[in-house]
């Protein structure tokens, strides 16, 4: 009985630890759903413009 009584208060003292464990992990994924609610925030880079450097290269590759 006293081993018994012995694990089970090992148990109850790691149990906090483990609990506070629990939570630092959970928090950045608990977090996710709260920051993609606001869709208004993303930025985006301006398109690029074309310069037509791949058909050049094309035309003066056929000739060489």
């Amino acid at each position: 009985m006293n081993r018994i009584a012995a694990n089970t208060l090992k148990t109850l003292r790691l149990l906090p630890r483990a609990a506070l464990i629990l939570v630092l992990l959970a928090a950045p994924v608990l977090a996710v759903p709260m920051m993609r609610t606001d869709t208004g925030s993303t930025i985006e880079a301006p398109a690029l413009r074309k310069s037509g450097v791949g058909f050049v290269l094309l035309v003066s590759l056929q000739r060489g």
